[in-house]
């Protein structure tokens, strides 16, 4: 992949996602380098499909009551094809979007990471911190959401690494909600 290309996918995404989406990105790229240790996969295809995979929930792709990991398909694909990219890499590339929520094991190395990676980032601190900054009037919705994360969300992973991860990142979680509570005193 030429440079070229890297910086003008990089440029669009915190254009368009914002620094959110440029950090978000940049976690996720760190912690597939993590999980991905040892395994082999198409470097290219991650690296195009984590800056692409929420390009669908951002303006001017997003749609009203369409899913945004169906969306960023059709933007990848579209924006992939324009620019000339080989088909094989743009179906790899779209498959792991499409799936990037999935926990099926059933899927390329490829999506796994990236969904794995996806998965980790809406746990830990930075899945508190996402929660309660989308909720700050309303702890007790935000206090609910980090519940329903740290049930669901480990479920959906894959990997054993990224599982061990997800299981430190849970407790973390946990941590933080019991001082929350007593802090609180129940009064959020």
């Amino acid at each position: 992949m030429q440079q070229g290309d890297k910086d003008e996918i990089v440029h669009l995404t915190t254009e368009y996602g914002g620094q959110w989406g440029l950090m978000h990105t940049r976690r996720l790229l760190y912690l597939i380098s993590m999980i991905g240790e040892g395994l082999a996969y198409d470097q290219d295809v991650v690296w195009i499909a984590a800056h692409l995979h929420d390009w669908g929930a951002y303006a001017p792709w997003s749609q009203t009551g369409v899913d945004h990991a169906v969306r960023s398909t059709q933007v990848a694909q579209t924006f992939l094809s324009e620019k000339g990219y080989p088909d094989a890499l743009i179906r790899q590339v779209v498959a792991c979007i499409a799936s990037h929520h999935s926990g099926d094991p059933n899927r390329s190395t490829e999506a796994i990471l990236l969904s794995d990676a996806d998965a980790l980032d809406f746990l830990g601190v930075v899945g508190v911190l996402r929660d309660f900054s989308k909720n700050p009037r309303e702890l007790r919705k935000a206090y609910l959401a980090v519940m329903d994360r740290m049930r669901k969300i480990p479920g959906l992973i894959c990997l054993d690494k990224a599982r061990e991860i997800a299981a430190q990142r849970v407790q973390i979680m946990g941590e933080f909600l019991r001082e929350f509570e007593a802090e609180t005193v129940d009064h959020f």
